[in-house]
């Protein structure tokens, strides 16, 4: 299989790593200081506060739009469970923040 050189990255994990060039098919790989992976934001210092921002603002904006739906049959309790859980609880067990700051920022919701 062939992989395609400009879509391939290098991230420098941890302060002490010495930051080598990586070549492919002679073609110098780009840096990369975050990526997206299944959904989780990985970033070179392995911090988890940005993917704690993006999954408050993803759950925040699910649940301002459910607050505007109002029906009988559907209580807002279940579109929660529904909604919004599964964007904070997703794949949480890999990214589990322990910083009080990131905990605080995900119980707003």
């Amino acid at each position: 299989m062939a992989f395609n050189v400009d879509k391939c990255k290098v991230m420098h994990v941890g302060q002490t790593n010495i930051h080598s060039k990586y070549y492919m098919n002679n073609v110098q790989l780009g840096i990369a200081k975050e990526e997206k992976n299944l959904g989780v934001i990985v970033v070179d210092d392995l911090m988890v506060a940005q993917h704690c921002a993006h999954a408050y603002s993803k759950a925040n904006r699910t649940l301002g739009m459910i607050t505007t739906i109002r029906s009988r049959d559907i209580g807002i309790a279940k579109l929660y469970k529904t909604l919004v859980r599964p964007h904070l609880e997703y794949c949480s067990s890999s990214w589990s923040p322990h910083y009080q700051k990131d905990k605080q920022l995900l119980e707003k919701v």
